[in-house]
């Protein structure tokens, strides 16, 4: 499984709002051929700080898959005008702890 990682910086007082946002926007990812999970993590520091941690079969379901479907212009629409600046995203492959 393949992680993909993104700091999430909202822009000020709108967490709330981006909240509810990536709620609706969830079952959009959800659906998608190669999805594994989903967790949205609030900063305990930074009212307008989440991290995005997606778990994929493999980088082309993200990639190649989600990032040309309907789905993500909709999840684009939903949630990028929160970002300030727009997030970089990473991907991690297995655990260091994994033999």
């Amino acid at each position: 499984m393949i992680i993909e990682h993104a700091l999430l910086q909202v822009k000020s007082g709108q967490a709330d709002a981006f909240v509810e946002a990536m709620r609706k926007a969830r079952p959009l990812v959800s659906c998608q051929p190669g999805f594994r999970t989903i967790e949205v993590r609030a900063a305990v520091e930074a009212d307008d700080q989440f991290l995005l941690l997606i778990g994929w079969d493999k980088i082309e379901s993200h990639r190649d898959g989600f990032r040309k479907s309907a789905e993500y212009e909709k999840w684009r629409v939903l949630l990028h005008d929160f970002y300030d600046p727009m997030p970089v995203v990473a991907y991690f492959g297995r655990s260091i702890f994994d033999a």
